[in-house]
């Protein structure tokens, strides 16, 4: 292998790890893929991982591994209580490790925290003490001293058997509120035995666990804990706190990885995945208070998304590893990329967490807007390569029309992409308008990047007809002309009324008055983005809202920190709201659940957050056109980036 790029000689120095070596300091941690299947290792799994290995990340930790029964959190976990769960295992650790990659298991158990079980049905859940969870509304019951001592044994043999099947180390879960975590809280663990009370009785299950472990394995397999530090939730723990947990068990570990927030709650869980109004790299302070009071590695986590900034963070000794896992969901190349001296390519994670962490939230493997091929590996993990070139035009130079150019380019066909703007990148444009949404528009960069490198000719300020194409005569047309800011129809707006469109509102085409009503159908970015745009301007703002919440479209920990953001300055939101019409100083609204009437008085402006209507006339016009038409993105139907671009990799494997 050549040696790295000088710009990274510290990412890509080697890391020993208690016995275990690993080639580089780039980490995939610990993430639920929703791609186990009745608790076992998938072919899709083992596609995914290694993947990431083949494109040169240092160490995988893989999702979490169920320790015990009771550790079934979801209907997807992982579970390693049986020896029925080696030969998956193994078949992982085999395919990770000729790639230079070493590969570490979680070993998990929530304790009280359960989202979901398979049947529907809401289980027992056990923890330190019956402390409810109030983000679940789970009361759990608290686990008495036997089986303290079955789940403790339950650890130690689920290693065992992560040694038996190859791996090169585990890593405990101690972070984001689940079970080690439960112990060791004052605030949950309210115990009046040896586990509950003073510290040394709190922490006396993570010290009982990590003994067992210990016991279970050899002197060269890795044993490392994962812990939160500022759990960011009223009486959570803190980092003072955490880090005496951290230096009381420093001498059984081989290393600690910190990361922040819990699952227990709202504010605390937005730091599981944190979203991109966080700052990058924003734990790597807490991560270099740890490195100066341990010995032992330290890794840290927490929207480390670009290779420049974890090299700086290892280059001064704030930690001696970065989790990097969006960025290597978003681009499985990018250690390789980076290695190379090829920063410039690699297609960087914008945090919108649509499709990763969304999807594990909707129960349904994971993936990226960005780039659909992750989660799809057995599908579109090997490139095809086109038998016959064709001369392919695309119309739209939006994500799905890019998206579908780059990989029509790249297959071996002939690309010409036609935008009617002076500008690519479609609606990501308006997006990335948005309040501390301004990295949205890495897409369109991203896209451009690709286009270019896989030869694509791009024109601009070009607006394709039906007969300009027909004279063209490519052979295959993809049409990606996205969509327009939808005005319902039927809507009782007087005259005097004054009404403007959200996208409006964005591009600054919009004289907005200082009493604002937003009529927001979508329940996604736009409406609360929109508000908290005009709030910060010193408007009055009412949120109304087609649905039961704000941001109900939007996956969760996105949501819940923009409608954090709006409550802060003001904003109030009205949910259930159907809008009906407008006249010059009232917005009339029906309940969407039981019809009655919902006036907002006093609203100098309505402003209308309703969706996108597709811009299609071309691709109707197109009907009778003798070569291939393929239809993507809004023009087909209004959705979101995700399905255009998937929308656009589909259409040029079609081809």
């Amino acid at each position: 292998m050549p040696d790295p790029s000088p710009r990274f000689a510290h990412l890509f120095a080697p890391l020993n790890i208690g016995g275990i070596k690993v080639s580089n300091r780039i980490l995939s941690t610990g993430h639920d893929t929703s791609m186990a299947h009745q608790g076992q290792v998938t072919d899709a799994m083992i596609a995914y991982h290694e993947t990431r290995a083949k494109g040169g990340a240092g160490l995988i930790v893989s999702q979490v591994v169920g320790v015990h029964e009771t550790a079934r959190y979801t209907s997807h976990v992982l579970m390693g209580t049986d020896d029925g769960c080696l030969p998956g295992f193994r078949r992982l650790a085999d395919a990770v490790h000729p790639h230079g990659t070493r590969i570490f298991a979680q070993l998990f158990h929530p304790g009280r925290e359960i989202m979901e079980v398979a049947d529907g049905t809401s289980p027992v859940a056990w923890s330190a003490s019956a402390t409810p969870s109030d983000r679940f509304h789970v009361i759990p019951r608290a686990m008495g001293t036997a089986m303290i001592t079955e789940v403790v044994q339950g650890y130690a043999a689920a290693a065992r058997r992560m040694q038996q099947a190859g791996f090169d180390g585990v890593e405990i879960v101690a972070s984001h509120g689940y079970l080690p975590a439960q112990f060791l809280s004052p605030q949950i663990n309210r115990r009046g035995d040896g586990y509950g009370g003073s510290f040394d009785n709190r922490i006396r299950f993570l010290r009982e666990v990590l003994e067992a472990v210990r016991e279970a394995t050899s002197d060269r397999f890795a044993v490392g804990l994962r812990i939160s530090g500022d759990e960011h939730t009223e009486g959570g723990m803190t980092e003072a706190g955490s880090l005496e947990a951290i230096r009381a068990m420093a001498s059984m570990l081989d290393y600690v990885s910190v990361i922040a927030g819990t699952s227990a709650s709202l504010g605390g869980a937005i730091h599981i995945v944190p979203p991109m109004f966080q700052r990058t790299a924003y734990l790597a302070p807490f991560a270099h208070a740890v490195k100066q009071a341990v010995d032992i590695p330290v890794l840290v986590a927490g929207r480390i998304n670009q290779p420049q900034d974890a090299e700086t963070i290892i280059a001064t000794g704030q930690a001696d590893m970065c989790g990097m896992t969006r960025a290597l969901i978003c681009d499985p190349d990018m250690p390789a990329k980076a290695r190379a001296g090829r920063a410039g390519d690699i297609r960087a994670c914008i945090g919108c967490n649509q499709a990763c962490i969304g999807h594990f939230h909707k129960g349904v493997p994971i993936s990226c807007i960005q780039f659909p091929e992750t989660g799809r590996e057995l599908i579109y993990g090997t490139r095809r390569r086109a038998t016959t070139q064709k001369t392919v035009l695309v119309i739209g130079g939006g994500p799905a029309g890019m998206k579908a150019a780059a990989t029509a380019a790249a297959i071996g066909h002939d690309v010409t992409l036609l935008e009617a703007a002076a500008q690519l990148g479609g609606q990501a444009l308006l997006a990335q308008m948005l309040p501390g949404r301004a990295e949205f528009g890495g897409i369109a960069t991203n896209l451009a990047r690709e286009m270019a490198r896989a030869g694509v000719t791009v024109h601009l300020g070009t607006e394709a007809t039906a007969e300009m194409i027909s004279a063209a005569a490519p052979d295959a047309v993809i049409v990606a002309t996205g969509g327009t800011a939808r005005i319902p129809p039927d809507m009782e707006f007087s005259e005097d009324a004054h009404i403007v469109s959200a996208w409006d509102v964005l591009r600054g085409h919009a004289n907005v008055g200082g009493s604002v009503t937003i009529a927001d159908w979508r329940a996604d970015w736009t409406g609360l983005g929109v508000a908290e745009l005009l709030a910060s301007a010193g408007r009055r703002v009412r949120l109304c809202v087609n649905g039961p919440h704000a941001g109900e479209m939007l996956q969760s920990y996105v949501r819940d920190t923009m409608v954090g953001r709006v409550q802060k300055l003001g904003v109030e939101i009205i949910p259930y709201a159907q809008l009906f019409g407008a006249d010059e100083d009232t917005a009339y609204f029906v309940h969407a659940a039981n019809g009655e009437p919902m006036l907002v008085g006093n609203t100098d402006t309505l402003v209308l957050a309703q969706g996108t209507a597709a811009r299609d006339a071309l691709l109707s016009a197109l009907e009778g056109y003798g070569g291939e038409v393929i239809g993507i993105g809004d023009c087909m139907a209004p959705r979101t980036a995700e399905e255009a671009v998937l929308d656009g990799l589909k259409a040029a494997w079609a081809l």
